[in-house]
């Protein structure tokens, strides 16, 4: 973890707003994730924090990755840009899947020559794969329990279980490949039962697939949602891994291969931001903070995502509850209405965010004129 003394230094030294990612947290979460859950080949979500940083770091340190749009592909081509062609096709067959399940046409032409590993989760998409990208390699996103989950993607994603096998077979009379099944329980699942039942109604699928004559799956990927330590609710990743392996073990012999999309979970924990308190005031008896950064920016993912970040101070005093808003002219741009607080602050003064690396500045805008927060790069 970054000390508040360098926290405070960088601030003094960048200005703020600022965001600052800590690259041996990344590593440290991809190697924990790798400890944890040695027979799964862990693909970052690059949609969590897409920073070219981070994808370096990870490229470095052996991951695979998700990507969800040509744009997130090309960062990860910067990586591997200057390999001989074979090499590079070879590195993408194996190390990348496109696991957003509807894509337009321009992105299956443009991802074709690569032989992709795609997702998909309708019949429409069959068509559209087999006019624009028939070379592409297929997985079958499945529709599974998003219970507990702090966001819940089923209702956007996934073919119904009882119409898997269906579809799987449709795709291949269109001469596709499907090579396996995925699913995503849910961003930042605490119910770890979510993940044993979509593994075990993979299971199922794969044996009725192969009753039915299709015996051609070696692939399951079992998405992402691995919840990141925000606070002590948050069971230990240890326990998740623990009921996962017994899962596959049990379920899926050792010639299949298995995959995950941790995206927040890596990079949850490697990012803080610091931002200036640039007005205080008093309203309907309570006391507000005004800041530097907002929902707009780095604090995004309290709109898109569902979460809630907790404010720190680097002073001490006597504390209160008060209400945290970002520069704004809109309403909207709430980051807290109840955090506790020193009353002592003054303008000018900084308050930090920890636990803020994902699916924050990766959906900052310019609203209003303000600019993303200034990035950070720290490598301890």
């Amino acid at each position: 973890m970054i000390s508040a003394k360098v926290l405070q230094q960088l601030a003094e030294t960048h200005g703020t707003p600022l965001f600052v990612i800590d690259h041996d947290e990344v590593r440290s979460n991809y190697a924990a994730f790798k400890k944890y859950l040695p027979r799964v080949q862990a693909y970052y979500a690059v949609k969590a924090n897409p920073e070219p940083a981070i994808v370096k770091t990870l490229f470095d340190a052996g991951a695979s990755f998700d990507i969800s749009s040509i744009a997130e592909f090309l960062v990860v081509h910067e990586n591997i840009k200057d390999m001989p062609e074979k090499e590079r096709h070879d590195w993408i067959l194996d190390n990348i899947i496109y696991a957003n399940p509807i894509k337009a046409n321009e992105t299956l032409a443009e991802l074709d020559s690569y032989k992709p590993l795609l997702t998909f989760d309708n019949l429409e998409e069959i068509k559209k794969i087999r006019q624009y990208a028939p070379n592409s390699r297929l997985v079958l996103r499945l529709r599974v329990s998003n219970a507990g989950a702090m966001v819940e993607l089923s209702s956007k994603f996934g073919a119904e279980p009882d119409e898997a096998v269906d579809m799987i077979l449709e795709a291949e009379k269109e001469g596709l490949s499907v090579e396996g099944l995925s699913f995503h329980v849910g961003s930042q699942t605490t119910n770890f039962e979510n993940y044993v039942q979509a593994i075990d109604l993979a299971a199922l699928i794969f044996r009725e697939a192969r009753e039915r004559g299709y015996d051609k799956m070696n692939l399951l990927d079992i998405g992402g949602g691995f919840p990141a330590p925000y606070d002590e609710s948050v069971r230990p990743f240890s326990e998740l891994a623990k009921r996962i392996n017994a899962e596959l073990d049990r379920l899926f012999p050792a010639d299949i291969k298995i995959i995950a999309e941790p995206g927040r979970f890596i990079a949850g924990t490697a990012g803080t931001s610091v931002s200036k308190i640039i007005g205080k005031a008093v309203r309907h008896g309570k006391l507000c903070y005004y800041i530097d950064d907002g929902v707009y920016h780095t604090f995004s993912g309290i709109i898109f995502d569902h979460c809630r970040y907790r404010m720190g101070s680097f002073k001490e005093g006597p504390t209160q509850i008060c209400t945290v808003f970002g520069p704004t002219c809109d309403g909207l741009d709430v980051i807290s209405m109840t955090e506790e607080l020193p009353s002592n602050l003054e303008r000018d003064e900084f308050l930090y965010s920890r636990n803020i690396g994902a699916y924050s500045g990766a959906t900052s805008t310019w609203f209003n004129g303000f600019p993303p927060a200034t990035v950070v790069h720290v490598n301890r």
